[in-house]
């Protein structure tokens, strides 16, 4: 079994997105101002993009970090494949 890390502190987090998104859905249903919704909707985007940062850090540190230190050459070349493949995914967005 594979020991990934923890992401129980993002938790907290995404419960303020889940509000922050309802809160949303309310302004919507109740026809509020366009620009008061964009402003909300780009706060959820940033709050969203920091728990990301977050995860990918904490990958880089441990998932990556296991296996560049350790002997598997093809674990090695297996994460380094996997990083580039998110790059690319996330310079598409």
């Amino acid at each position: 079994m594979v020991d990934y890390p923890s992401h129980d502190e993002n938790l907290v987090s995404l419960r303020r997105i889940e509000g922050q998104v309802r809160g949303i859905q309310k302004m919507i249903q109740e026809r509020k101002y366009c620009v008061d919704i964009l402003n909300q909707i780009r706060s959820a985007i940033m709050a969203l993009a920091s728990v990301e940062d977050k995860i990918l850090e904490k990958h880089f540190q441990a998932c990556v970090g296991q296996a560049v230190r350790g002997s598997s050459s093809s674990e090695r070349t297996r994460k380094l494949e996997e990083i580039l493949k998110l790059l690319k995914q996330f310079r598409k967005l």
